[in-house]
């Protein structure tokens, strides 16, 4: 190793850094490298920069919207103009003239021995849209919504209703019908238990019935509603009654109002059974004896309200036309009302009971009791 003189005299280094500085200056550079290439090696290397890409957006999707309740609905004739209540080009009246004859509920007159009466229509007359050179009308007649063949009557003189269909439609309520009556004929192809889609023709519109129907008054009779009692043939029966229409029998059929279908057809919207019988005016409750949950109440579920029916009465609220409406379980109180098991009458809506031409309820003695038919009616309704 090379060692410097011991000398101490300041002119003496001066000399020897001019000798020697330049490489001494170059060693110092090269060991300054050096420990900078060792610092460098001795840290890890910075992680490359890249770009920074977003999360992907995750759309979310909507669920599927509930499809709307019911079915839809269409004319049951050529006749697209049924909104137009008050067109005799429309409704078919009876001999009165009065349009209004042709509509729903208590709209007609009838003598009932030496007295004439309100009497009660419960569907709609519709008037042709056609005829033939003999005054014959040629509309056909459709099925209303998708269904199947409940009952067909080809009979005309079997009942007032002459040759008549019926179509049963599901919905969430339960089990409803539509009717279409004086009918000329029904379609050949039709049988009992068959699917129809709506369009579909049933027959050819015509006046056919046991009350006399002349050719000018031809028209379809159209219906809607509620069935009382899947065991009504048994009942039928058992009464010795005939001529036998099973349980379509219009005994068994209580309608509502079908002129308020009308703007479903026009505008093909979605018609719920079960909505449209909650919005039924109520015309009367009662209380009546019960021991069971009746038929009625077991295929129409939504109908029942409140607690489980628990034997001994139900209060049973009901339409103009004699539809049961909402019921529950009568309470100790309204049970207290009833004498040798008979219905009471607990309250009439008079603007709703109007004409009255069902008579299920009268006035007596200035108290509303049930009337006459109501036996029969509540004995279908009641029987197990």
């Amino acid at each position: 190793m090379y060692e410097l003189p011991q000398h101490s005299e300041p002119g003496f280094w001066l000399q020897l850094l001019r000798k020697h500085g330049w490489w001494l200056g170059l060693v110092l550079v090269l060991d300054l490298i050096l420990v900078g290439c060792w610092l460098t090696q001795s840290e890890p290397a910075p992680a490359p920069v890249t770009s920074i890409q977003p999360a992907p957006t995750v759309v979310e999707q909507e669920p599927e919207p509930e499809p709307e309740p019911g079915f839809r609905i269409g004319f049951p004739t050529p006749q697209t103009r049924l909104v137009e209540t008050n067109s005799l080009e429309v409704y078919m009246a009876t001999g009165s003239g009065r349009v209004e004859s042709a509509w729903y509920g208590s709209v007609r007159t009838r003598k009932y021995r030496s007295s004439y009466l309100p009497s009660f229509h419960e569907g709609v007359d519709i008037a042709p849209t056609a005829r033939d050179a003999r005054g014959r009308a040629l509309d056909d007649v459709f099925a209303v919504a998708d269904g199947t063949v409940g009952y067909i009557n080809r009979v005309a003189g079997n009942s007032s209703y002459g040759i008549y269909v019926v179509l049963l439609h599901e919905s969430r309520l339960g089990e409803v019908f539509t009717l279409y009556a004086h009918l000329a004929s029904a379609s050949d192809s039709l049988r009992v238990g068959q699917p129809v889609t709506r369009g579909d023709i049933i027959g050819r519109m015509g006046h056919t019935s046991t009350l006399g129907i002349p050719v000018q008054r031809s028209h379809l009779h159209f219906e809607f509603g509620t069935v009382l009692n899947r065991r009504f043939e048994t009942w039928f029966r058992g009464k010795k009654l005939k001529p036998n229409h099973g349980m379509l029998h219009g005994y068994n059929l209580t309608g509502l109002n079908p002129m308020g279908l009308f703007d479903y057809m026009a505008e093909e919207k979605r018609f719920d059974p079960l909505n449209y019988i909650k919005a039924a005016p109520v015309a009367f409750r009662m209380v009546v004896p019960t021991d069971t949950l009746p038929d009625y109440y077991q295929r129409y579920p939504a109908l029942w309200v409140g607690e489980p029916a628990t034997g001994g009465a139900m209060v049973m609220e009901v339409s103009e036309g004699g539809v049961p409406l909402f019921a529950r379980a009568a309470t100790d109180e309204e049970k207290a009302r009833i004498s040798n098991r008979k219905p009471v009458v607990l309250e009439v809506f008079p603007d709703i009971l109007g004409r009255n031409g069902e008579r299920l309820v009268v006035k007596r003695n200035g108290e509303w009791q049930p009337g006459r038919k109501a036996e029969q009616w509540l004995d279908i309704l009641l029987y197990r």
